[in-house]
Parts: structure tokens; sequence; C-alpha cells
């Protein structure tokens, strides 16, 4: 009798003759496919790490959707039970809290105690605020106009950004205070270079008037930039704030002024603290003593008449080449971090980092201590000014462009009634927003003493959001991408050329819209006059 031959049954369970599963392959035999999968290189984390979370979180602390919830609990709620809002109210002689209930109990409010008092209370947020150190999170209760905003220790996002766990987080921000107290950080080895070891040892506030290392700005360094009010200079803040207040003297803006028909009734709030504001003018930063100081700062430079006789005395002429270099350095590194054929190369990367970080150094003496924050405080001021609901009765913004910030609107209204740039603002709040959490942590942290690549990796990781959205937001403003590879002089000229002339020759060429065309508008049957003695006929319809 004949044998059936005999079929050759995979192990797989399939059952058909002749084939093989996947059990049966042999990666050594060369019987079948091997799967390969490459990785990217592991992170190896560093304690610097737990310094730039630290940036992140006060950045969203300072921010203006947070100084805006907070004056308008403190301010016009009356809320003084949280504890940081009971710290803010309790600052200044009289406090923030008496000056408030006095205003309650006027029978009427004249003068320029309200816009005052808006002051005080600004003052007192980012004294508040503007520390290093994390706050614990639940800073203010459930029930409280705080609490949406307060949600500052976002240890699931900086999980995620971080590739590690949320234990590894909350240790990271825990170690804050061991990374700052350390003897070869570099605000220590700065003060140890002034005043020696002996004395910091001490845990007690040195007053200015006696000798000493003031110690708070030691140990709890106020995170603020210049460049983030530089920004919002270049993106028209302070102008759309000029020319409202000089169109409220009544003074004329131009021929055919747009803002002709702007007028604020008296029975509303802003009337009020707008004289206030125009009155406090003597107290305010002037446009020439802000352009100094983004010149001494970062060597940036402001185009217009008010600084045409710019006579400075020390400018950071290499901080723009540096930082540019820096960032394109970043997005090499991105390049060569995702491809996982190739372990990417962080010293490039640490040298950039060295060299504006020694230029950032330069910069920061004279009004380094005091000025940034005095100017945080009055474009944080002018802010909020422009978001209340009586701008936006005459100057709003377009509807359905989504602004991050209620300010933003009027803003870009008033830059095209006034035919200043079509750029949205949004654009120039990224490049201060972003460029400030980028120099930040070049400033703070300790990369002449660093040797280690790993940690410039980190950091290049860590910002990759800032930093690219920093990258797009420049190209938007000037038209020069900070990422692509140079192959001319003249994209690397650019590179280094003053954003404000890389704006100025940008507008040149794009077409100018006729103000007159955007004017706001006025009551039916009349006309704008041409001139103070000059009126035009009704016009006839």
């Amino acid at each position: 009798m004949a044998q059936k031959p005999k079929q050759n049954t995979s192990s797989s369970g399939t059952g058909l003759p002749g084939t093989r599963g996947p059990d049966d392959m042999d990666p050594i035999g060369g019987g079948g496919p091997v799967k390969v999968e490459l990785q990217r290189t592991a992170r190896v984390q560093t304690a610097d790490q737990s310094l730039w979370m630290a940036v992140r979180n006060r950045s969203k602390a300072i921010a203006f959707p947070r100084y805006h919830a907070f004056i308008d609990a403190v301010l016009c709620d009356g809320e003084f039970g949280p504890p940081d809002a009971e710290r803010a109210g309790g600052i200044g002689a009289p406090t923030v809290q008496d000056r408030r209930s006095s205003l309650t109990n006027r029978k009427t409010i004249l003068g320029t105690d309200s816009y005052k008092l808006l002051r005080q209370a600004t003052e007192a947020f980012l004294i508040v605020e503007c520390g290093l150190f994390i706050k614990d999170g639940e800073i203010f209760n459930e029930n409280s106009p705080f609490a949406h905003f307060d949600a500052l220790r976002d240890v699931n996002g900086e999980a995620g950004r971080l590739e590690v766990s949320e234990d590894t987080v909350r240790s990271l921000m825990d170690a804050l205070e061991d990374y700052v107290d350390a003897p070869n950080t570099y605000l220590r080895r700065i003060a140890t270079a002034i005043a020696g070891t002996q004395s910091l040892g001490d845990d007690s506030e040195v007053l200015p008037y006696c000798d000493g290392i003031l110690r708070h700005r030691l140990t709890n360094p106020c995170m603020i930039e210049l460049i983030w009010s530089y920004w919002h200079e270049q993106g028209m803040l302070v102008q759309s704030m000029n020319a409202i207040l000089k169109r409220f003297q009544n003074k004329r803006n131009g021929p055919d002024d747009p803002l002709l028909n702007f007028e604020l009734d008296p029975l509303r709030g802003l009337n009020n603290l707008l004289w206030g504001f125009l009155q406090d003018e003597s107290n305010r930063l002037s446009v020439s003593r802000r352009a100094y100081e983004y010149d001494h700062h970062y060597g940036l430079t402001l185009i217009g008449k008010t600084v045409e006789h710019f006579t400075p005395a020390d400018s950071r002429v290499r901080f723009i080449e540096a930082f540019h270099t820096l960032l394109y350095r970043a997005m090499m590194f991105y390049r060569e971090d995702d491809d996982t054929t190739v372990i990417a190369d962080g010293f490039a990367l640490l040298n950039a980092l060295r060299e504006v970080h020694i230029i950032l150094g330069e910069g920061a003496h004279n009004q380094y201590g005091d000025l940034p924050w005095q100017a945080r405080k009055e474009m944080l001021i002018t802010q909020w000014l422009l978001s209340r609901p009586e701008i936006r009765e005459f100057i709003r913004g377009r509807h359905m462009v989504p602004y991050q910030e209620s300010w933003m609107g009027p803003v870009d209204d008033m830059k095209r009634l006034q035919g200043w740039t079509d750029v949205s603002v949004t654009h120039f709040h990224e490049l201060g927003e972003f460029g400030e959490q980028i120099l930040l942590s070049v400033r703070f942290g300790n990369w002449m003493l660093i040797n280690d690549q790993n940690s410039a990796k980190n950091w290049a990781r860590d910002f990759r959001p800032e930093i690219q959205r920093y990258i797009h937001a420049y190209a938007s403003v000037t038209g020069v991408d900070l990422s692509i590879d140079l192959t001319d002089s003249r994209g690397a000229e650019a590179r280094i050329r003053q954003p404000s002339e890389l704006m100025a020759a940008r507008s040149r060429t794009l077409p100018r819209t006729s103000r007159a065309s955007h004017a706001l508008p006025r009551p039916r049957g009349t006309a704008m006059r041409s001139g103070p003695n000059k009126p035009r006929l009704p016009v006839r319809r």
C-alpha cells in the first residue's frame, strides 16, 4: 500500500504545506527576515533641569492672563484671603488693601488715586511672583478666580517634555533650592568674587543702606528679561497707548486722524484711570531710556525720531550674532537628534551657550537690577488698560482672529488704523515670551563650569518648543529664517542685522493702506476735518 507524502505543517498552525510561521524563523541561520529597530540615545538627567522648569513656571506666573485675574480679584472683588493675595495686599504704605478700602468709602472718585492703587497692586504682584522659586500650586482655594491660573506646578506637562516619570519631575522641583544654594552656581560665584565667602553665610536680608550682598537678589532672583519689553515695544504696544493718550488730550494725530471719534465717557472707570496714567508720565520710563538699555543688554536698537541722536556708551554688538548662532546650533542638533542612525553631538551647542552666557553677563550691570522690572510693570498696566471694554468699543481687533490675550486685538487694530505694520502682535508677543525664557535659562545656567554635553543636549530638548516658536515668529516679523543653512553672504548678513532694520526694510516693500479708509466711524452726516480751521461740508447722502 502506497504511503501518502508527508505534509510540512508550520508550527504556527496555518496547516498549509511548505509554509513557515514567525516562530520558525531563524534570525541566526538566515532563514527569514530579521526585525531591526533603532531608538534614540537615552537621556541622562542633569541637575540644571530644575532651573529650566522654574524658568517656565515663573514665566507663566507673571504672564498677563494671571495678572489680569489678580487685578480683577484683588481690586475689583476685594479678595485678599488667599495666601499670595494676602501678601500682595499687605505691600506698601498704605497697603494695597488699605488704599482700596479708602477708595471704596469715598463719596466720589477724582484725581489719580485709582491709578496709583493699580500701580501699587501691579508692583505687589511682581514682587510676590517674579522670584525664582516655584510656588506649591495650591496658592488659592478652588472657589477663587485665581484657581484656573494657579496650576503652575505642571507635573504632567513637564514629565512629557522631559520624557521622565512624574516622580522624577517632583524630585527635580524639590531639588531647585539645593541647586541654587550650591557654591558653584552662577550667582554664587559672582557674589563670592564680589564680597567673599564670609558675607554669604547669613540668611537675613541686607538693606541697600548697609554694606553687603542683597540676599534675596542672590537666592531668589527675579525671572524677568528686558527682551520681553523690547519685542512688545516693537509690536507697537507702547505706541498704541501713546496714540490713545494723545487723543485723550485732544491732540490731533496728523491731518487725517483715525482716532478723531475716540471719546471716553466720564461715567466709567477707564476715563479716570487714563487721567492718572497720563499724570504719572514723569514717573514712567521714556522710550529713550528703554532704548539705551536694550542696547546695553542685547545690542538691540529701535528706529524712530525719539532715538535719532543715539549715543550709547556700551553696546552688546556681538549678542545678535551669538544668540542667532545658538538658535541655529539648536536646530542642527534637532536634526541629528531626530535621526536614529547617528548620535547627536552636543559640544557645538555647549560652546554656543557659553558664548551667549558671557555676553549676557557683560550687560548685567547698572540699570539691569531694576529697569527690566520697571518696564514690565508699566507694560503690564498698559496691556490691562488696552484690554478694558471701553477701549474695545472703538478698537477691538477682528473677531475671528484667535488672539491669545485680550489686549492684542486693540493693538492690531491700532496698527492698521495708523498704517504702521500688518504683522500681527501675536508674533511679537511670542518673541518676547519665548525669548525671555530662553535667555533666562542661559543667563542663570552655570555654563562656564559645565563640560558635560548632556547638559547642552537636555537644554535643547527641554526648550525645543520655545526655540522653534521663536524662530518661526522671528521669520514672520523680519523675513529671516534662522533655522536654514547659509548659502551666501547676503543670508549671513541678514542673520546678524538689527531686527528693527529688517522690519523697516520689509515694511517699505509692503503696500501701505490708506489711513482714511480705516478711520474710526463718525456720526452720520458729518465729515472729518482736514485741519483745525478748515471744516468740511457735511456729507450729503
